[in-house]
């Protein structure tokens, strides 16, 4: 009887939506009642904490000039990642913008392989030749410097897996400012003739670079922007609100019906990248209040305290941990070497065919004039 009490005191039935999930062009909707296992908001937890210190980490050696170039945070929209990811398999695909050091940390990487590719190094996980825009893994294609390219590569992917028969989807990832790229209408209108199996997902954090949605879109309803294709619209703070309408979609595109269009209602606390203060074009007051009404993982962790799922000193062993991950993974990246510079070139082909590519290796030339 112990046993059993034990067991149902670890599991959580609650709404996943403090919003309603509003639909278009649906019969149907997610569960608006869920279940959370003890075990799974444990993970989504330590998931969540690690993306945001990760995030942090990358703030301050951005600061100390140790990191360069461009530069853009996701600290704010964790529950949109793990959401997504906790409704998915790792043999789904993914692609995503600029915005992506967690997706490269959900979908595989190391926060160790991530941050060394922040700062260059060797051991990065493009050793050191991607940089914050451009990180791959395994069924995960990027980071994308230019805005809204991402989107018909998704659509190319999805057409693989449909080729394929394998039953995979490709999640599809962009943020409001690409919404309004006409590539996207046209990728749009491409899956849905020939029904691939895409999740189209606009990350919708309120901004594109300094411009609010209300002065970029003469319709903000980005969920219903496929006109032809069904759409969600859900509380992208709420990691459960998120999962359960990816598992939707997800059943959705397995079962051969097409493509389906999610909108994640989230928000970025840093600026557009490291170059943006990002308080030009909103109030610290704004910043501030989403932080203490949505943040995603204070969300996540009243949830689980007030429903006896874990105690405070288990979640304050794990924010232990991470931080102890974290700076364990940034000495690593501050202290790995750079790679070498006749590696610059290598690796432009992926079998490196014996072949000579004009003007991709002018060291030696180079040494010859000096």
């Amino acid at each position: 009887k112990l046993k059993m009490l034990t067991n149902i005191s670890n599991v959580l039935r609650a709404c996943a939506q403090r919003h309603k999930c509003d639909t278009f062009k649906l019969d149907e909707a997610p569960a608006t009642q869920v279940v959370m296992t003890r075990d799974e908001g444990l993970q989504y937890y330590r998931i969540m904490q690690t993306m945001r210190r990760m995030e942090l980490k990358a703030d301050q050696l951005y600061k100390q000039k140790i990191i360069r170039g461009f530069c853009h945070l996701y600290d704010g929209q964790e529950a949109c990642a793990v959401g997504i990811e906790a409704a998915i398999n790792l043999s789904d695909h993914l692609i995503t913008a600029y915005r992506a050091h967690g997706y490269t940390y959900t979908r595989g990487g190391t926060v160790k392989e991530i941050m060394a590719e922040l700062t260059g190094r060797r051991g990065g996980i493009a050793k050191g030749k991607g940089g914050s825009m451009h990180m791959y893994t395994k069924h995960f294609y990027g980071g994308n410097g230019i805005v809204g390219a991402q989107v018909p590569l998704g659509a190319g992917v999805a057409l693989a897996c449909k080729y394929q028969g394998k039953n995979e989807l490709c999640v599809c990832l962009y943020g409001d400012g690409a919404a309004n790229q006409g590539q996207i209408f046209e990728t749009y209108n491409m899956a849905a003739l020939w029904k691939l199996p895409v999740i189209f997902i606009c990350e919708n954090n309120r901004y594109g670079m300094g411009t609010s949605v209300e002065r970029a879109a003469a319709s903000t309803d980005y969920y219903k922007r496929g006109e032809f294709i069904p759409g969600l619209r859900i509380d992208g703070m709420d990691v459960l609100c998120v999962r359960e309408a990816t598992r939707f979609a997800a059943d959705h595109c397995r079962s051969g019906k097409g493509p389906i269009l999610m909108e994640l209602q989230t928000y970025r606390y840093h600026g557009h990248s490291m170059s943006d203060p990002g308080v030009s074009y909103r109030t610290r007051e704004e910043i501030q209040e989403v932080r203490s009404k949505s943040d995603p993982i204070s969300l996540l962790k009243d949830r689980m305290l007030s429903n006896n799922m874990a105690s405070v000193e288990e979640l304050k062993e794990i924010d232990i941990e991470v931080r102890k991950e974290i700076e364990d993974a940034s000495q690593f990246a501050t202290t790995d070497p750079e790679p070498p510079l006749e590696e610059l070139c290598n690796h432009i082909y992926s079998n490196n065919p014996a072949i000579e590519v004009r003007g991709t290796n002018p060291w030696s030339k180079l040494k010859s004039v000096s």
